[in-house]
């Protein structure tokens, strides 16, 4: 358990979890597919599928089968539910199962946020005769375990990433966004999310970015810090950027020629006296 989550801090998003664990579910239960069904609004759709002998679900598919079936581990319970031949089980003979589906198994455990919220279930469906393994429902259940870390762990990254870079109105119609520590592809996407939104509800009308906190930036990131140049300049905010250090020149080479037009000073103290502002001792 230890090891897979581990495993599961190196992905970038439950998307990206959830492939893995449905990969680590195939090798166990030996079933043709494998998904996972998000409940959003009572309805079940497949979000996620990994398909071994036949393709019988793919990814989007709202049809009844699936979805009726999720719908039944649900309401099941934290419990793995396992149903080893669907056209005999009490709960999924009266469903009218048709296609081949009589002497196929299946089985389902919900995926719960930590607060016990339903985000929706793991399943497994074969179309013919199973030989499932004893300790399928443990897998299962696991496995349900794990997908519930991967949210709760996206979560949290999602709201850091809220906080990762506040707008500091100065005065009316000025602001400061300081950038502090390691910038990833997804947090630079966030800023500039947070920027538009920022300008348009506050008024903003020049913004000081300030990049002397950057730790670490590669040349993706660096696109993304001039996109949110070009994207200020398209609503009318006027950017100012303070702070670049000489290695982000080197690492983000057309830099300086893009960012060309815009105000550039060394550092904060010096973009305000440009801009007019004045300091005074007391």
């Amino acid at each position: 358990m230890k090891g897979k989550m581990e495993k599961l801090r190196s992905f970038n998003d439950f998307d990206e979890a959830a492939s893995y664990i449905l990969q680590i579910l195939s090798r166990q239960a030996g079933m043709s597919s494998l998904y996972i069904a998000r409940q959003e609004g009572g309805v079940n759709k497949v979000v996620k599928v990994h398909n071994n002998k036949h393709h019988l679900i793919e990814e989007g598919d709202v049809s009844p089968l699936p979805c009726m079936l999720s719908s039944l581990s649900i309401e099941h319970g934290a419990e793995a539910l396992i149903i080893e031949r669907l056209g005999a089980h009490e709960l999924t003979r009266s469903l009218g199962i048709a296609g081949g589906f009589e002497e196929g198994c299946f089985a389902g455990v919900p995926i719960l946020y930590k607060d016990g919220s339903v985000y929706g279930s793991i399943c497994g469906l074969d179309n013919g005769p199973c030989n499932l393994p004893e300790d399928l429902a443990f897998t299962f259940e696991t496995l349900a375990a794990l997908s519930t870390y991967a949210l709760e762990l996206e979560r949290a990254y999602g709201q850091i990433e809220t906080l990762a870079a506040p707008m500091v109105p100065i005065v009316e119609h000025v602001a400061i966004l300081p950038v502090i520590g390691e910038i990833s592809a997804s947090r630079a996407r966030a800023i500039i999310d947070q920027v538009m939104h920022g300008c348009a509800e506050k008024g903003i009308e020049v913004l000081i970015i300030d990049v002397s906190g950057v730790s670490q930036i590669n040349s993706q990131v660096g696109e993304y810090l001039l996109k949110l140049v070009n994207v200020l300049r398209l609503i009318g905010v006027q950017p100012v950027i303070t702070g670049i250090q000489p290695y982000m020149a080197l690492k983000v080479p057309h830099f300086a020629q893009a960012l060309r037009g815009t105000m550039i000073e060394a550092n904060l103290e010096t973009a305000l006296k440009r801009l007019g502002f004045s300091f005074q001792k007391n």
